[in-house]
């Protein structure tokens, strides 16, 4: 596993932690919804390492 699917996998717990808190995840919902969600973030993730140096700095100035 590498380092981006560790992070993908450490946000994807915090956010269905948040959801399973708030009941917007059920015990019976948690298998797909997990996936989903960790396939999102991964996603994001590797679309924001992909951008060059120079717009991710420029995203933050935003």
């Amino acid at each position: 596993m590498d380092q981006m699917q560790k992070q993908a996998l450490q946000v994807t717990k915090e956010i269905v932690v948040k959801f399973i808190e708030t009941n917007r995840i059920s015990p019976n919902t948690f298998p797909e919804l997990f996936g989903e969600i960790y396939r999102s973030v991964l996603g994001t993730i590797r679309d924001e390492a992909e951008l060059p140096q120079s717009d991710n700095e420029s995203d933050a100035s935003r």
